[in-house]
Order: C-alpha cells, then structure tokens, then sequence
C-alpha cells in the first residue's frame, strides 16, 4: 500500500526544502519520487517556438525522494506515520498516533460504472 498518494498534504523532513508544507501533485512510483506543489524549484529554460516566442525560463516543481516526505495527520497537524486497517472490506490508510483515516477524500469516489 502507498504511504503517500496524489493529493495528500505532506511535510519535507530534510534536505534544503525541510519544514516546508505542500500537497502532493503527482507520484512517479517508479522512481520512488514524487512533486510537491510550491517545493524545490526549479527553472526550466525554454527555447524560443510559437508557444513561448519570447522564449524565457519558467519555474516548476522538480521531483523528491518519498523518502523525505512524510504526511501530515489531518487530526493534529502533525507529521505522522503511516499503518493500514481494512474498514468495510477496504484498505484504509491510517495515522498512527491519532488513528485518523488520511483517505477520507477517497471516501466519496466510486468506480466509473456505478454513476448510472
């Protein structure tokens, strides 16, 4: 089970960006990284082309280690660990010292079918 997914609200733990808050844009699983809005940017020089005729550069958000991140417990604010319960037949991720749910967004999303 992921301990970080897209959305979550998460704290850097160390490196340059430490203390810093963000949520989680996207997780490149693969590479064990993921981006984190408004932490460790970058630019990104653009060449000259009918989209940017100025050319330029551009700030973005470069990918971090899910090493240095950790999520924060909704309940106290807190960066916290992560542990797995099954509620209702599905796996929930947990906070493990308040024992508050971090998928309570996934609560409300269902499978594509079951609109009808």
């Amino acid at each position: 089970m992921a301990r970080i997914k897209k959305g979550d609200l998460v704290v850097v733990r160390s490196g340059a960006e430490k203390g810093k808050r963000g949520k989680v844009l996207r997780v490149l699983p693969d590479e064990g990284k993921a981006l984190v809005e408004g932490v460790r940017l970058v630019y990104k020089h653009l060449r000259k082309s009918q989209k940017h005729p100025q050319g330029g550069r551009i700030r973005r958000e470069a990918a971090m280690w899910l090493s240095t991140l950790m999520p924060v417990d909704p309940t106290t604010d807190a960066p916290t660990r992560v542990s797995a319960k099954v509620v209702d037949g599905a796996k929930v991720r947990v906070a493990r010292k308040s024992g508050a749910s971090l998928d309570v967004a996934a609560k409300g999303r269902g499978s594509k079918g079951s609109e009808a």
